[in-house]
């Protein structure tokens, strides 16, 4: 298996906020922008291993700073860390006020995805190597990040054995 660094998986798009892709509060909807990291954190995902991949779990989106219409939006994804069969993914989001060319990060995320085969049986992935000092950032600390995910992977699990299925309307 052949090792990758951070950059080969980097992927950025950008464009216009429109009224459109806002909520009444005139910021952009949250959901939108979920909608948009999980996209191209997937291409992220796709670009490192090369084989499909499916969304594992979303880490968290932490919204830091409203996004407006007029506004650019630009996101930055690539693979962080890998396991066996997975990858983290980071998602940087930075909003730009195109008057003033003030930026400002408003948002962050993590993904995990799992890369499958053709047959959809989980394959292995390679490793990946950061260069940067934001990339070897990210993957010093993605043990801690993985630690947390098992741990809420677990009480996930136990409070799904709890819940019930019943129809609400019965």
């Amino acid at each position: 298996m052949t090792v990758k660094y951070c950059r080969e998986s980097r992927c950025v798009r950008t464009s216009h906020v429109m009224p459109s892709d806002t909520n009444n509060h005139q910021t952009m909807f949250g959901g939108k922008l979920m909608s948009n990291i999980d996209d191209i954190a997937s291409i992220a995902a796709m670009r490192h291993c090369r084989t499909q991949v499916v969304t594992a779990s979303t880490d968290s989106v932490d919204f830091l700073h409203p996004i407006r219409p007029g506004h650019s939006v630009c996101l930055e994804a690539y693979v962080t860390h890998t396991g066996k069969s997975s990858m983290e993914v980071f998602v940087k989001v930075i909003a730009e006020h195109l008057l003033s060319g003030e930026r400002l990060i408003a948002a962050t995320s993590f993904l995990t995805f799992v890369a499958l085969d053709e047959n959809r049986n989980i394959v292995p992935v390679p490793a990946v190597i950061p260069e940067t000092d934001e990339e070897k950032k990210l993957h010093e600390t993605a043990a801690f990040r993985a630690q947390q995910r098992k741990q809420r992977r677990e009480e996930s699990k136990k409070l799904a054995s709890f819940l019930t299925t019943n129809k609400p309307w019965e």
